[in-house]
Formats: C-alpha cells, sequence, structure tokens
C-alpha cells in the first residue's frame, strides 16, 4: 500500500463516519418560527413552548426523502467496503481496482442522493417547492454533514485513483 492508498482510505474512513452521522440525526431541515422544528429523512422532531423535544416518524413520508436514504445507505455500506478492500490491497494488490470502483459508485450514490434530497421540500409540513425551501427553514448539520461526506469522497476517490498527485 502506497501513501496515495493511506490518504484515500483515511478520507473514505472521515467521509463515511460523515455519512453515517448525517443519518443518525433529524436535523436535515430546520425552522425556528414556530417552535423548534427538526425535519430529517425519515423522522420529526419538534420542540413546542420549551417542552421536551418530541420526535415521531411522519405517516407520509416523502417518496424522495425515503429514496434519498436509501442512496445514502448504499454509498454507506459501499464506502466502508471501499475501507475494507483498499486495507486489504496492502497484501493483494489486485484488490486496488475493485476498491477503486467502489468508492467511485459510492460517490454516484452520494451525488444521486444530493440531487433527489432537495426534490422533497414541496411537502406540508415545509411548504416550499422541488429546490426552493421557504425562507423559514434553512438546512441543518445533517445536511452539512452529508455534503461533507460527498465532497470528502469525491477527494479520496481521486486520491484512490491517483488522478489528484500531491507532491510529497
Amino acid at each position: 500500500m502506497d501513501k496515495l492508498s493511506a490518504i484515500s482510505g483515511a478520507l473514505f474512513l472521515a467521509a463515511d463516519i460523515f455519512a453515517i452521522a448525517s443519518l443518525c440525526m433529524p436535523n436535515w431541515i430546520v425552522s425556528i418560527n414556530s417552535g423548534n422544528t427538526y425535519i430529517g429523512l425519515l423522522q420529526t422532531c419538534l420542540t413546542v413552548y420549551n417542552r421536551q423535544m418530541e420526535c415521531f416518524t411522519p405517516s407520509d413520508v416523502q417518496p424522495e426523502w425515503l429514496l434519498t436514504f436509501m442512496l445514502i445507505a448504499s454509498g454507506i455500506i459501499c464506502v466502508t467496503v471501499t475501507i475494507v478492500m483498499l486495507s486489504l490491497s496492502y497484501w493483494k494488490y489486485d484488490v486496488m481496482k475493485y476498491a477503486r470502483w467502489l468508492g467511485f459508485i459510492a460517490m454516484i450514490l452520494f451525488c444521486l442522493a444530493a440531487v433527489m434530497f432537495p426534490i422533497g421540500f414541496h411537502m406540508d409540513q415545509i411548504g416550499g417547492e422541488p429546490y426552493q425551501l421557504p425562507s423559514s427553514y434553512h438546512v441543518g448539520i445533517s445536511y452539512i454533514f452529508f455534503v461533507l461526506a460527498l465532497w470528502i469522497t469525491v477527494v479520496s476517490e481521486l486520491f484512490a485513483g491517483k488522478v489528484c498527485l500531491p507532491h510529497f
């Protein structure tokens, strides 16, 4: 395993951690106008009049957000297997080729999820249009973590494919 593969593996691990963290928190869309409202892909949390936060799964989960969840979960699986394959490439270099392709598939899955998520802004609770979030709502930390995971995956794929060669 060369330095670029080690750097790529570390970056894939960081991307994996950020992607998992983004799915674990229901802070994808946040509103602070009418109490605190945190909308996640599959869960919504409300705080009304400074009471304890109450979380629930809506009965009408947006199909766009369900697909986004499945794409991100699939991407996390691909990134995790890529990390394992990069580790195995220390002993079997032939595995590196498959790790690169699996990392590329993870990158594509994350990109598809990033395009699919804003289509769900039309839900009644938000009241927006696809790709247009109303001014009373803003993206939360979960979405920021997901976008960070997406960009780190792109950079780590560049290192794994030796496209971006730094000068050591």
